[in-house]
This record gives C-alpha cells, structure tokens and sequence, in this order.
C-alpha cells in the first residue's frame, strides 16, 4: 500500500530518526574507522593545544601525538588527527569550590565522558588553574577529581588519556598548592605550564623573559626530586610573548614597568600584553633592535618605538631558546613537549613565514 512502510522500512527510519536526534553520535567522518579511539602510546609525546580556527590544517602532523582543544569543538579536525594517529581530547574546566562535593564531581566526570563519546574524543586535559590552599578540602578534592575522572574514562573509553595541567614550579606559584604528586599518579601525564614564569613578580618590576632557561629547568628538576617520573612529565614551551610598555628603558636594556599586583605580588607579566610568534616576528624589521640574546636567560628580545614615542620590550621564545629546553626533555627522560599554542604561528604561505613556522615546529623535537 502506498505511504507504508515494511518492517524493514521503518527499522531503517527509527535509526536515522535516533541518529538525527543524537546529533554528533552518528560518525562524521568519511571513514567510520576514523571515530575509534586512539590507544596506545608514542614513544615521544608532542602535546598541542588548539584554540579554534583552521590553523590545524597546517600543522606539522609528522610528530603531533595529542591535540587538546580548547576552541570550538571541529569534527573535521577529529577525524584528520585520527587519520593520523593522533589523540584529540577535551578541556577540562570546574570551579575547585565545588568539587568538594563528591557529587558534583560524579555529574561533571559523567557529562564529561559523555560529551567525549559523542564526539569520539580520546580523553580530556584538565585545566584548572585556580588558588588552592595546601591541605584544605579543596586541595584533597582536586587530587580525587583526577583520580575519579581518570578511572571513570579509562573505564568508560579504553586506551582514553587523562592529563593535568600544573603551574611551572611546585612552590605554590600564583596561590597553586596543589597536591602534585598526587595529581601526577592519578592520572597518565602532566603538562607543565612553562610560561608566564612572571606571573608574580617579587623583585624589581621590571621586563623579564616568559620563560628563563635555568628557572625553568630547576623547577623540572624539584617535580622529579618530589617523586614524580619523568615519563609522567611532559614540557609546555611558549609560542607567545610579552610585549611591555617601558616606563624608561636604559642604555643597558632595562625597561621598567608599571605595577600590576597579582595574588599577592607587587608586579606580574600582566603589566604587558600577549603577543603570538607571529606577530613578533613582523615586530622585528620595524624594531629599534632586531632580535636580541640574553645570555643569562637564554632568551630573545626586542625593542621598538610605538607611534606615540614610547618604547616597548618584547620577550619571547625562538627555536634557538626552545631548542635548548627540548635538549633537557630528552636529557632528563621526559615524556614529550608540548606548546601554548598551536595557532600562534604564521600559516600564510609566504616562503619567509613558512621557514619561520618550520622551524618552530622542529625545535620541539630533541636533536
């Protein structure tokens, strides 16, 4: 009879009408392959954080093992890292007065893992970059929130991976007495946030590099003194800088800044403005200085003169200084590198952007 369905028929209709109503449950990629979870790892992890865009597009995919997206989720970009070996996986994000009822961390781990199953994600990277007081029923609560939330996706998502965010030292930098150890054993690796290392400023406000060598080095080594493997370490570099505005900038290149106190500090890199590579890279030619070396910190600068007369100091990192922090990371055993951000670079095409942007890329990977 016309207008009917077989049983078959309408079988077939009540599946496409469930899929349409799941939405992002139904596999957007070509090859329905592609939505199985990445499991499995690398002997060299090269953690990305993507913030939107189709910067992802030229990315050099050669290495690339994780791919964090704290942007709009992109199904076209899971189904490429998947093509590819790669992991995608979500952020993470919750206040820590809350998670002090276990409750809530059941409901948000829950509504994690299910978001991550209807976009065939491989995992979530916990980012929580929030004051914590040591031993204060926040400061148990986190560490429980990655001890549950990494068993919850192994269970629910096997071979899934569970990372955690920590501050650049352990000496409850910006207020962040966290249980690190804990943390660390909790779940399958930390990325630690080697970058606004001036977040608070104790001594002289004044421009100083994002993320000096030595300092950054010896903060690594306290993390494996506490206990911590370091196969279980992987190292974020920057791909960002700071641009600050001097309030008098010496023959001796030191640009004093104003005061912008920060969780108790006097002063903070928050008295400049972030800056991607490639901006600072188109920074270098109109510069007073082009670029140059801090031999103590390992780090490059450079200074110009805005169109208001007032001269600014730029630190940053180049694959000169990231080379030297990727040599530590094989030294040391870690598990890998990674960045903040993938998008920072400059994807255009043009035959100086793209050597720039390649080399970049090839500082992470340790000679």
């Amino acid at each position: 009879m016309k207008g009917c369905l077989s049983g078959a028929g309408a079988h077939l209709l009540i599946v496409v009408l469930f899929h349409l109503r799941l939405g992002s449950s139904a596999c957007p990629c070509e090859d329905p392959a592609l939505c199985n979870t990445i499991s499995g790892t690398r002997d060299f992890e090269v953690f990305v954080f993507d913030v939107g865009g189709k910067s992802w597009k030229s990315y050099d995919w050669s290495h690339i093992t994780t791919v964090a997206i704290f942007g709009k989720y992109d199904p076209e970009l899971m189904c490429y890292a998947h093509s590819r070996g790669s992991r995608v996986v979500l952020k993470g994000d919750i206040s820590v007065t809350e998670i002090v009822d276990p409750a809530v961390r059941a409901a948000w781990i829950s509504q994690k893992v299910d978001l991550a199953k209807r976009q065939f994600m491989d995992g979530i990277n916990i980012d929580i970059e929030q004051e914590v007081e040591k031993a204060s029923p926040e400061y148990y609560a986190l560490t429980d929130l990655v001890k549950e939330t990494t068993e919850a996706f192994h269970k629910e998502i096997p071979g899934s991976q569970v990372t955690f965010d920590i501050a650049w030292s352990p000496d409850c930098i910006d207020k962040r007495c966290y249980n690190y150890t804990g943390i660390a054993e909790s779940c399958d690796f930390v990325f630690v946030m080697s970058y606004d290392e001036q977040s608070q400023v104790w001594s002289q406000c004044i421009a100083r590099a994002n993320a000096p060598y030595n300092q950054t080095l010896t903060e690594y080594d306290k993390y494996i003194h506490m206990g911590i493997n370091p196969k279980k370490i992987v190292m974020g570099v920057p791909w960002y800088g700071y641009d600050y505005s001097c309030l008098g900038l010496s023959k001796a290149h030191v640009c004093s800044i104003t005061k912008v106190h920060f969780r108790g500090a006097p002063c903070s890199d928050a008295a400049g403005r972030q800056r991607p590579y490639k901006v600072i890279m188109n920074l270098v030619n109109s510069s007073l200085s082009g670029i140059l070396w801090d031999e103590e910190v390992e780090a490059p600068y450079l200074e110009y003169k805005d169109p208001h007369g007032t001269f600014h100091q730029v630190w940053f990192d180049n694959p000169r200084s990231i080379s030297l922090k990727a040599a530590y990371v094989k030294e040391r055993g870690l598990r890998g590198i990674g960045m903040w951000n993938g998008d920072c670079l400059n994807y255009s095409g043009g035959s100086i952007a793209q050597e720039q942007t390649e080399a970049m890329w090839e500082a992470l990977i340790p000679k």
